[in-house]
């Protein structure tokens, strides 16, 4: 490979086997421009253009159109000029025409978020020559149409005006269709083409007062700065927000000469895989169409052919369709134009093994000739991300650390809900079959517009076709369901890259949006009925489907066996229940981070001596209740120590204040004070007593326990006996008994005083002893940096993190939703704290805390408990913090697991 410019430019030319950049280049020029410099320099044949780099676009929006025209002016006329010698035409010229597209291209893969021209460069006279040029009036007239259409959406701001209307301009062709009794776009004819062209002109003029712009420059920098535009478009913030990229990023711009799928029979377009997105299978696919654009085959329009035979075999086999009739009415590429195939084979080929990952790739046939349009590691769902890493990492063309690398941590989520119970889908009432777009199980209430897809609490969103307009509704419904498109359309790869449950091309499917409403058959099925989807099948099913939870396969167990090897750092679980410890413990948790006593007290049959305790005026009072509820205490240790049997369990003290304990109806005060035979006015003097101003910074945690030590003494008489009487039954139970909440060391030392104390009872009286370590939740900002002196006696520490950033920012985390979306918006914050660690400041206080623990004491074991414990930034954040151990819900262990792993390996 050549040398690349070392000059850091504006724009970055490529094509004819050369370029400026490479795929290194990726934050400069985004994947798409960095991969088609990669692709030139491989000699893999790319229409010639030119990449405005992602520092204009940020230019862009500081200074404005103007002067960033003027900043890049000379650049991309000289780029221009390097586009019409290699291939031959010429840029606005009537005779010898070179048109263009405009394409976005941010760093990250964002299909359909961002904006997208064809054709650009058509205008009344340059279209003549086209057709003269190309001796295809046809194809002529039908891309200047397609340009209108697209420029006056992406540009001009020509979009329906309401959900309940289509776009205007395809309102124009279905009239027409209507009129000439037709139904797909290839039947116009040329006159009726011009017409087209003459009514979508008159629209825009009608619209936006102006007229069609007709000088190719001018369109030129129009689709530059709409592309820049539709970075901040609400599409490309809502997909930041789902995948936390930040805004400052930007989106190169890329321009290429256009090549032609329109061009009559022996022309097309298509999208390919090296392997299959939705299951990881090492089997090439995608979909063609004949006489087609780019955007034909993603927007779903039409439904496209299948690329090799074998695709073409088995969508045969799901849409019912015989051999002979599929073989002459549904051929496949490799059937129909062999060398084409053969051809486009062999660089899929080279491209998987030059990227070493499943590649996406776009291409056009232009007369018998084919061209790559573009290529990205392709979207895929959990399940496929995890067999085509092993599945390459045995191949040999990645090692093991690679192949961890190559796995994104929370798409593991995926793999863990729920599947549809095998039995419940015997007894299934199968309603229609689409493509099996995207895998997973989802069952939910129909509704047909993106924007209520959270009309209901499960929804599944149906649709004749999605778009990106349809992002946010799609992120919010259980699953996808579209009439028309394939495998490769908006809806199916917008929904693979979120492991949503997708079928799409479900041609029975008869929608009315007006009606709210679905035909199958003779059968209509209305907004809030209940339908199922089996995106593994394609399946469509009538009402609910009972689940059930997923084996994991052989390649998910080889994921986290190889994520023990790479990590050092352990991962424990929060969880309260045997149940909660057992799932975790499966998952491969090594302990227990965090198990919250006071939700044990919640349940039925324990919050009535709980009020008892609370209510009671005396020790004594207090004590009595406290003695019933110690049995209850132990049998729950004793069930969470069993689940956990040879691994630590940290075991958090009472922490809410007690007012959340207390009944607040008066329905429920009154059932307490005959209960407890006490006067009503009693219960409700106790109520407004317990009341505070400010609950999260009031009588709570350690407070409550050095004001009633009563409760630390039971909770540590059932923490100690539930261990003693485990290890007569020759389970080796490990408790960590953890005090929270505090801010000064005397607070720590009192309870510590009333921990060991109760423990050497208990010892004395059962003549026995285990091992068992005292040490402290630190959430307080003081507390860490004091953590030298805290240190003095605890025997480890755990980072509360929800508390800890709830005190560093002063939000309260049930408040903070009235603004922290603005803060978000307005660029502020850049992601919420609560989700993901804030490195700067509340990472400062682990840092100092952690730093100063073990200057008094090199080994004090610390971990974090905070619900950051399972997200993959914070996970990394602490592994370089030197965190023994990180803790989360159960479902999050695996996450963690990897994240800790490829945080050893980014680290070495």
């Amino acid at each position: 490979m050549e040398t690349v410019q070392d000059v850091k430019m504006n724009v970055y030319k490529f094509g004819n086997k050369t370029a400026d950049g490479n795929s290194k280049l990726k934050n400069l020029l985004g994947g798409k421009g960095a991969n088609l410099a990669e692709m030139s320099w491989l000699g893999i044949p790319v229409p010639a253009g030119f990449t405005i780099t992602t520092e204009i676009c940020t230019k862009y929006n500081e200074v404005g159109r103007e002067e960033t025209i003027a900043m890049i002016r000379p650049d991309v006329e000289e780029a221009i000029v390097n586009i019409e010698n290699i291939m031959g035409s010429t840029f606005g010229d009537k005779e010898n025409p070179l048109l263009i597209s405009v394409r976005s291209g941010a760093r990250v893969s964002m299909p359909g978020m961002m904006d997208t021209v064809l054709n650009l460069g058509l205008n009344d006279e340059v279209v003549e020559g086209l057709a003269k040029k190309t001796n295809n009036e046809r194809f002529a007239w039908d891309s200047y149409r397609r340009f209108i259409q697209m420029y006056g959406g992406v540009v001009l701001g020509m979009k329906p005006e309401s959900k309940d209307d289509i776009d205007p301009f395809e309102e124009i062709m279905e009239h027409l269709k209507d009129k000439r009794h037709i139904e797909l776009d290839t039947e116009f004819t040329v006159q009726d083409l011009q017409d087209l062209v003459y009514d979508f002109k008159d629209a825009v003029k009608k619209r936006t007062g102006h007229d069609f712009p007709t000088d190719p420059w001018d369109q030129l920098w129009g689709a530059v700065m709409a592309v820049f535009n539709s970075w901040n478009g609400d599409r490309a913030i809502y997909y930041r927000k789902m995948h936390n990229y930040p805004s400052e990023w930007g989106t190169a711009v890329n321009v290429q000469a256009m090549v032609y799928g329109n061009m009559g029979e022996n022309s097309g377009t298509g999208v390919c895989f090296t392997r299959d997105a939705g299951t990881g299978e090492d089997v090439f696919n995608g979909e063609y169409l004949i006489d087609a654009q780019g955007e034909d085959v993603v927007a779903g329009v039409r439904t496209p052919l299948q690329i090799t035979k074998l695709g073409s075999e088995r969508w045969a086999d799901l849409a019912k369709i015989e051999e002979d009739d599929r073989r002459e009415n549904y051929p496949s590429l490799e059937e129909k134009m062999p060398e084409i195939f053969k051809e486009l084979d062999e660089y899929q080929t080279k491209l998987e093994d030059h990227y070493r990952d499943m590649q996406d790739m776009e291409f056009t046939i232009q007369e018998g000739k084919l061209w790559i349009l573009q290529t990205r590691n392709g979207k895929r769902t959990g399940a496929a991300m995890v067999k085509i890493a092993i599945d390459l990492l045995k191949s040999g063309m990645i090692n093991e650390k690679e192949a961890l690398l190559l796995l994104e941590p929370n798409k593991l989520d995926e793999l863990l809900h729920p599947i549809f119970d095998p039995k419940a889908l015997k007894r299934a009432n199968i309603i229609a079959q689409g493509l099996p777009a995207s895998p997973g199980a989802a069952t939910g209430q129909l509704v047909f517009f993106a924007d209520e897809a959270d009309k209901y609490k499960n929804t599944i969103l149906c649709r004749i076709e999605t778009s990106p307009e349809d992002l946010e509704g799609m992120n919010i419904a259980k699953g996808i369901l579209t009439a028309r498109g394939g495998m490769t359309s908006h809806a199916a790869v917008v929904a693979r890259g979120m492991g949503k449950c997708c079928i799409s091309g479900a041609g029975a499917l008869k929608i009315n949006y007006k009606g709210r409403s679905l035909r199958v058959g003779d059968k209509i099925y209305h907004e809030g009925d209940w339908i199922s989807l089996n995106g593994s099948t394609g399946n469509i099913i009538e009402g609910k489907v009972a689940t059930v939870q997923p084996e994991l396969s052989g390649e998910f167990a080889e994921i986290m066996e190889l994520s023990n090897k790479y990590s050092k750092m352990k991962v424990r679980t929060n969880a309260d229940t045997p149940k909660d410890a057992k799932v975790a413990r499966n998952f491969g948790a090594e302990g227990i981070g965090l198990t919250r006593t006071e939700h044990m007290f919640f349940e039925v049959d324990r919050i009535r001596a709980m009020r008892e305790m609370i209510l009671a005026e005396t020790v004594k009072g207090r004590k009595h209740a406290l003695e019933e509820l110690l049995p209850m205490q132990r049998k729950d240790f004793e069930g969470i120590f069993e689940a956990m049997e040879g691994l630590p369990v940290t075991i958090r003290l009472l922490d809410p204040p007690l007012h959340e304990f207390v009944p607040h109806q008066l329905a429920t005060q009154k059932e307490l004070a005959e209960d407890m035979h006490i006067s009503l006015q009693a219960v409700k003097n106790k109520v407004a007593e317990l009341e505070e101003f400010n609950p999260m910074l009031g009588h709570r945690g350690c407070r409550l326990g050095n004001t009633y030590p009563e409760i630390t003494e039971m909770q540590t008489r059932a923490i100690i006996e539930a261990a003693l009487n485990l290890k007569e039954r020759g389970i080796e139970a490990k408790p960590e008994i953890m005090i929270p909440l505090i801010g000064t060391y005397n607070e720590y030392l009192e309870q510590e005083k009333i921990i060991r104390n109760t423990v050497n009872e208990v010892f004395e009286e059962r003549e026995d002893s285990i091992e068992y370590l005292v040490g402290t939740m630190m959430e307080i900002p003081r507390a860490t940096l004091i953590a030298d002196k805290i240190a003095e006696r605890a025997d480890f520490f755990s980072f509360g993190t929800n508390d800890l950033t709830q005190m560093a920012f002063g939000y309260s985390r049930d408040d903070a939703g009235k603004f922290l979306p603005v803060y978000l918006e307005k660029g502020i914050l850049t992601a919420d704290p609560f989700e993901t660690l804030d490195q700067e400041g509340v990472g400062q206080l682990v840092e100092i805390g952690t730093e100063r623990g073990r200057k008094t004491k090199p080994n004090l074991k610390i971990g974090i408990c905070g619900e950051h414990g399972g997200e993959p930034k914070s996970v990394e954040f602490c592994y370089n913090t030197n965190l023994n151990y990180v803790s989360c819900s159960p479902f999050r262990v695996p996450i963690a697991r990897l994240s800790a792993a490829q945080a050893q390996i980014k680290a070495s």
